[in-house]
Formats: C-alpha cells, sequence, structure tokens
C-alpha cells in the first residue's frame, strides 16, 4: 500500500480493496496515513457498496496508539452508522474524540463484518486544515449519591448517536426519567465518547453508569463501570483473556449480551460476572438464551442474570409499547444508590428482572441468604432448607423455583402481594425463580399483536406471536450452591 500523507489544506481520495483473505488475517484492516505537523482538523469520508453481503465499519486511531491491545490513541469507532466524520482539536463527530491532532501515523481502521466472495472496493477521503482552535477539555464526571437502602430500577443495554441510534444523549435521558428509571448504562458500541455527557448528568434521581458494548463479528458484550474505553480489536479467541485483564484493571464487570440469532456469542465462554439473559422483549428468542445460562449454572460456574432493552434511542420520544426503555428492567438491592453500587450489586446478583419498570417483583433468599449467594454445604447444619419468597403484581400468573434438575416448585400465585416460605432440600449447583404469565398471558399476546399491526415482525422472534409456547415476566438471580 501506497505511503498517504495528509498536510494541512489538502484533500485527496483514494481506493482500497480488501477480501477475505484480509479479514483472515484481521476483521480490522488499518490503512497508515502520515498527518504532519500543525493540523487542527481532519475529515474522512467513507463509500462502498453497501448490501446485506457486504457491510463494513469505520473507526480511526490517532499516532500515539499502539498495535492491540492500546490504552490510548482511540479517536473514534462509528461502525457502519456514518459515511463521513472529522476530528479536531476543539470538537468532533458523535461518537469520535476532539483532542490535539499529533503528528505522526494515524490509521482508519475498516471493520471487516460481511464481505462478499469478490471482496469489496472502498473509497476513502481525507482532508485536513490548521485553523486556529481552542483545544477541547473533557469535563470531569460528576459523583451523584441517593442515600437510602432500596430496591433500584434501571436499564443497562441502550445507545444514542454515538453510535447507531438517532438519538441524542439529552433524549434518551428524558426517556430514562419518563419511564422512572433510577439508574442507567449507556452503552454505545466500541466507543465511550457519550460519557462526555452522561458523567456531567448523574442526579440523585437518575443515575448514570459507564458503559460500552464491545461489539466485535463474533458477538458482543456489555462492560459496565469502566474508567477508560477498552481496545475492542479482538481478532479471535486468543485476544479475549488480554481484554478481560483491562476490564479488571478498571475494576469494571464484563456481561455476554444477546446470545441468540443473529447476534450469537461465538467464542468459547470466558470467565464473565453477568449474562444478559433477559434481552428486549421476551419473545424474541430469550428461552435459548436461558437454556444456556442453566447449563452454564449447571457446570458450576456463578454468573449474575440481567437484562437489557437494547434501546436505540429514536429521534423523538415515542409512546410506550412492549418495547422500548426499561423493557425489561434490572432491579437491583443496595444500601444507597451510587454508580458503584450498582456496579457491585450486578456482579454480586443482588437483585432480579422483570418486563418493565412497572413489572412484577420477585425476590426470595435461602437460610435468610438472598439472591447471588453462594451457600457451602459444610455451612448447612442439615439437608433442609428454608425459602421465603415474595411476589407483587403477577396475581394468576405462575411462579416457579428452577434448578439444574428442572422445575422442582410451581404455584399459583394467589394475590397481587404474596409472601410465603417453603422447605426443601438442597438442589444441585443452583436455585432460582421466575414468574410465567397465565393470568396475564392473552393481555400481553394483544398488546404485542396491536404493536406489530402497522410494524414489520421483528427479525429476532423464532415463535408464534399468536400462541407462544411460554412468556417469562421475571427472572431472579440464582442462589448458588457448593460442596465445599
Amino acid at each position: 500500500m501506497e505511503d498517504f500523507i495528509l498536510s494541512s489544506g489538502q484533500q485527496f481520495e483514494f481506493e482500497v480493496h480488501v477480501d477475505r483473505s484480509n479479514k483472515a488475517i484481521s476483521p480490522f484492516f488499518e490503512i497508515p496515513v502520515y498527518v504532519t505537523k500543525g493540523v487542527t482538523r481532519i475529515d474522512v469520508t467513507f463509500q462502498y457498496d453497501k448490501s446485506n453481503d457486504c457491510l463494513i465499519d469505520i473507526g480511526i486511531l490517532d499516532s500515539t496508539a499502539t498495535n492491540f491491545p492500546t490504552q490510548r490513541g482511540f479517536r473514534g469507532w462509528s461502525g457502519g452508522a456514518r459515511d463521513h466524520f472529522f476530528v479536531a482539536r476543539d470538537s468532533a463527530t458523535p461518537g469520535y474524540y476532539a483532542g490535539e491532532i499529533h503528528e505522526g501515523v494515524w490509521k482508519i481502521v475498516l471493520g471487516l463484518y460481511i464481505l462478499p466472495v469478490e471482496g469489496a472496493s472502498i473509497k476513502l477521503g481525507m482532508k485536513a486544515d490548521d485553523s486556529a482552535r481552542k483545544l477541547f477539555i473533557p469535563p470531569e464526571p460528576v459523583r451523584v449519591r441517593r442515600n437510602g437502602a432500596g430496591w433500584f430500577r434501571g436499564d443497562l443495554h441502550c445507545h444514542t448517536y454515538h453510535s447507531d441510534a438517532k438519538g441524542s444523549p439529552e433524549l434518551l435521558a428524558e426517556n430514562a426519567r419518563m419511564v422512572g428509571l433510577d439508574f442507567l448504562a449507556v452503552t454505545d458500541h466500541n466507543t465511550t465518547t457519550q460519557w462526555q455527557y452522561f458523567g456531567q448528568k448523574s442526579t440523585e434521581d437518575l443515575v448514570f453508569v459507564a458503559g460500552m458494548e464491545l461489539t466485535t463479528y463474533r458477538g458482543h458484550a456489555n462492560i459496565f463501570g469502566l474508567s477508560e474505553w477498552i481496545d475492542f480489536r479482538i481478532r479471535g479467541s486468543e485476544d479475549l483473556p488480554t481484554f478481560l485483564e483491562e476490564v479488571k484493571r478498571q475494576n469494571a464487570i464484563f456481561s455476554v449480551n444477546h446470545d441468540k440469532e443473529p447476534l450469537i456469542w461465538d467464542y468459547k465462554y470466558p470467565e464473565m460476572d453477568c449474562m444478559e439473559v433477559f434481552h428486549g422483549h421476551w419473545l424474541t428468542s430469550n428461552e435459548g438464551i436461558l437454556k444456556t445460562y442453566d447449563r452454564l449454572l449447571a457446570e458450576g460456574r456463578q454468573i449474575s442474570l440481567i437484562g437489557g432493552s437494547d434501546l436505540h434511542q429514536p429521534a423523538e420520544l415515542r409512546p410506550p409499547g412492549p418495547f422500548g426503555l426499561g423493557k425489561p428492567t434490572t432491579v437491583i438491592w443496595a444500601p444507597y444508590l451510587d454508580a458503584n453500587s450498582v456496579v457491585d450489586a450486578l456482579k454480586k446478583g443482588f437483585g432480579y428482572v422483570t418486563e418493565s419498570p412497572t413489572g412484577p417483583h420477585l425476590i426470595f433468599n435461602v437460610n435468610s441468604k438472598p439472591m447471588g449467594s453462594c451457600i457451602k454445604s459444610a455451612e448447612l447444619d442439615s439437608n433442609d432448607l428454608d425459602v421465603n419468597f415474595e411476589v407483587k403484581g403477577a396475581k394468576g400468573d405462575k411462579l416457579r423455583f428452577m434448578t439444574d434438575a428442572g422445575c422442582i416448585k410451581e404455584y399459583r400465585i394467589p394475590s397481587e402481594d404474596w409472601q410465603d416460605g417453603i422447605k426443601i432440600s438442597v438442589p444441585g449447583k443452583f436455585l432460582r425463580a421466575e414468574i410465567e404469565a397465565e393470568n396475564s398471558r392473552k393481555r400481553l399476546i394483544n398488546e404485542l399483536l396491536d404493536w406489530y399491526k402497522d410494524r414489520p415482525i421483528y427479525n429476532r422472534s423464532q415463535q408464534s406471536l399468536e400462541d407462544p409456547s411460554r412468556i417469562l415476566r421475571s427472572l431472579s438471580n440464582p442462589v448458588f450452591f457448593k460442596d465445599v
């Protein structure tokens, strides 16, 4: 590849051809461009014949970046959402970082998501100027705390126009307050530029948790509680441990996302803190994720169960329906509410997931130990366990207690506010609870059908909407059991 030199006042176009042999080496194809001293803004344009058989992403690294994993030099990523962007000393396209335009070799990064057999030709344009621009200094995030213990509701998976949504951070924040959330993790794809807004906007009534969605071509995962961007340029399973080391270095937590078609997790399952089991509406193939989750628990893993809407905020607020922010809602218990307490509760499994901010409440404890706890056989005086539970807002639906052997107890919920207890023998590796729609089933199906009257059927719905096998409304975190 020829050497490209970008000087102030210069504008040029060039074309590169990529094919599957390039992707076999790495899914990220990097084009070096030498940026000369004095440049204060770089503009990039990006064109190719986009189709279902040809999907390519784009981003950029500056001259301070290293090979994977770099801890510096990331200047932005827009995936396939934009065909142009700019980076300058004073500002940048959403998804990209403003800052000093360092002299040296920058790299345009192409993400080779899907390529046809014949490959693809990409036309790139670049221009630069040296107009005087004041250096942007990112604001320091605020720290807020709501005192008082309680159950707090949030959405752990959503997007703004800092990645591939149309809506602004301001609109997403308004949406979160409108639906009654207590916390929100905004997980734009492979970037953290949204944090320049959300880091300043936490209040006692709505706490923002730093997040990023690791978006690779073999699976997605969310990182919660990170303090810096983490390099996403994973070539294969061999690079995943390096990524996870960086997650741990930042005292953040890792959660595999929506492990279902068309975005399955195609790596070996790593050590993970959480798993997004309830993703969007239940009738978008979440049953398969739950089976995978139960299998991992039966193997002896201790993984917290969480949910997320994956809302891509529209350009305007929309009336509520079966899809939207907080659908589903992850509910945690914490001694107070701030960003750190949310991350800590998620890691420990202190909570449950429910269909919406007003969905059924579902908690239980075993021998007075809450969801997320691990009980060792050596700690038990006998094989009998006391299970106490509380269910609200699901009269006439079914409550089930599940282990690695399947359902061990099932009840028809008798009232809107039900508290009771049972005795069971020590199960296998775990005990969790779930609420299945029974009395509410017809209403939930009709709401979904009404929603789809003027819309195409969501492409992840792999079962009949008129007569689905079952609809789960709430899922608790497990209590785990160990022999030693």
